[in-house]
């Protein structure tokens, strides 16, 4: 596949939210339309972790006690949220790296927890194993499917800097977690000689304030279900390959290693560096492009279409499906950050959050 360049105007963004504090990563949609945003502890001052969207304030959520954690090995606290997401049962989960400003994790800081949004309240906790969680693991994405298992399934992506990428598979009746694709070649990140990611016309790259640039070697991020629950996709956030897996091998605790990685794709190229992957029930996998502010999506037929461009993506980042026939996408300008600039934070707030129509006719890519 070629770069995709639209050549006439697709879907407007129409924006939800705009942050003027910690600049957010997640963000998720129920079913009755209430919106959930994460904001993971990087070194913004971050009152709350997990918030909800109410009357255009940004509320703690559950509560202001699990946002404020006692130490990064919290069980009962949010320590650092990267990702949350709505289920098909119209659950929340939060999924807590346990790692602020990316230190090694320990347990009881890892976890993936559920919240019931009849009632607000905490149900479920998982915590992982250190063989599971690594001390450099980095849990970044989560995906359910609740039609496998007495409970669900649950995927998760590991895009650790320091240490092995991989998927991490969570029987949700159980809370039993295992992880799959350790280290396979298709979670890493590629090397420099063959990605050099360029952003509002920038290289994309680490720039300390002293020493060279270095390449940014982020695996196993972007993560999403194919509609008929067969396949798991998923991409490194350095690279503009993608990846499936077969969900049958991935939640076979029976099968090996070997066995598991038989079953990979290689879906081709994106047309850009991706963070964020999303589906859809109709069978369409959304893809966010960091490098040309931009949201895609491949249709079932192979094609791919620009689902929204837009120059205030700046590094759209998570997206969620909603029932209400819109894709939520935060722009956290995260390329922005000083650790890409030598020092300096060229982030302007504020972050947004947006959302677009996904049923208004994109233009198809040739």
């Amino acid at each position: 596949m070629s770069e995709p360049v639209s050549a006439e105007p697709v879907n407007e963004l129409e924006l939800v939210h705009a942050f003027t504090g910690p600049m957010p990563t997640g963000v998720s949609v129920s079913h009755t339309g209430r919106i959930f945003v994460n904001f993971p502890r990087w070194g913004d001052d971050v009152p709350a972790t997990v918030v909800e969207l109410r009357d255009g304030r940004e509320v703690p959520f559950p509560d202001e006690a699990w946002n404020q954690p006692g130490s990064d090995d919290d069980p009962e606290a949010f320590v650092s949220v990267q990702n949350i997401v709505v289920d098909p049962a119209d659950r929340l989960w939060v999924l807590d790296t346990g790692s602020p400003m990316f230190q090694p994790t320990r347990p009881g800081g890892p976890k993936l927890v559920r919240v019931d949004l009849d009632s607000d309240a905490v149900a479920q906790v998982i915590s992982f194993p250190p063989d599971v969680a690594l001390p450099t693991t980095y849990l970044n994405d989560v995906r359910f499917d609740l039609r496998r298992g007495a409970a669900g399934i649950a995927y998760i992506t590991d895009s650790a800097v320091a240490g092995p990428n991989g998927i991490i598979v969570v029987d949700l009746a159980t809370g039993a977690s295992w992880r799959r694709l350790h280290d396979h070649p298709s979670t890493k990140a590629e090397p420099p000689s063959t990605f050099r990611p360029v952003v509002e016309g920038r290289p994309f790259e680490e720039r300390p304030v002293d020493g060279p640039p270095q390449p940014v070697m982020i695996g196993s991020d972007g993560i999403a279900i194919s509609a008929d629950g067969s396949r798991l996709y998923y991409c490194s956030l350095a690279s503009r390959h993608w990846y499936s897996v077969a969900t049958d091998a991935l939640a076979d605790v029976s099968v090996g290693a070997d066995e598991v990685a038989a079953t990979v794709v290689h879906e081709g190229e994106k047309g850009g560096g991706s963070d964020g992957l999303e589906s859809d029930d109709a069978g369409r996998v959304y893809l966010a492009s960091y490098e040309h502010n931009a949201v895609l999506r491949r249709r079932p037929d192979g094609e791919y279409e620009t689902v929204v461009h837009d120059p205030r993506l700046l590094w759209p980042d998570t997206m969620s499906v909603a029932v209400d026939g819109h894709l939520y996408v935060t722009a956290n300008q995260l390329h922005r950050q000083a650790n890409y600039h030598r020092g300096n934070d060229l982030r302007r707030k504020p972050y947004a959050l947006f959302r677009t129509r996904i049923d208004a006719g994109p233009v198809l890519l040739r």
